[in-house]
């Protein structure tokens, strides 16, 4: 009654191969994904790296490996902050990043939306209806004389010759009115 493979109810939990630890390529596998995680820590600017839950150790690793030069003495500090990386709350750091990353296509995103809305208010009277109705508490003249403005501007763009520098001036004002409208 000698069984090869142990039995679940003895001492320890086993997977289903039988073994009650990970294998050596699932330990190196998590041990890359450590030292990438380090590598991404070592781009990132000193601001952002306090931000970070990072022992003082770990930190200070970060820091050398960012102004190392030469490129042997830069790969063996990054493998330096991978290992004091096991360490470290790996899951609240990779959060944050993501965080910072998702963050980031937000803003382009309500950027993108904001430059939208500015071409169409430039191209539809009826857009601005629709804006100000959306939002009441809006300074209605101000934002038509910013239109009026940026559409008299676009005419005279449009007559100039090659070579010569477009005005962007009141384009540029009708894109912040409407950044501060939206916040």
């Amino acid at each position: 009654m000698n069984s090869s493979i142990p039995d679940s109810t003895a001492e320890g939990e086993f997977d289903e191969n039988g073994y009650d630890r990970p294998s050596k390529s699932q330990i190196k596998r998590e041990m890359h994904a450590l030292l990438d995680l380090g590598k991404q820590l070592i781009e990132l600017p000193d601001d952002r790296l306090k931000q970070l839950p990072l022992a003082e150790r770990l930190y200070e690793a970060i820091r050398l490996a960012q102004k190392t030069t030469s490129r042997e003495g830069k790969r063996r500090q990054t493998h330096f902050v991978g290992k004091l990386m096991r360490d470290a709350p790996a899951d609240e750091i990779r959060a944050q990043l993501d965080v910072w990353q998702n963050g980031s296509r937000e803003e382009t995103a309500a950027m993108h939306r904001l430059e939208s809305l500015r071409d169409k208010l430039l191209s539809d009277d009826d857009a601005l209806t629709q804006l100000l109705d959306a939002h009441p508490g809006a300074d209605v003249q101000a934002l038509r004389a910013t239109i009026r403005a940026a559409r008299k501007e676009a005419q005279g763009n449009a007559a100039l010759q090659p070579g010569q520098e477009p005005q962007r001036k009141h384009y540029r004002a009708l894109f912040q009115a409407l950044k501060a409208l939206s916040s």
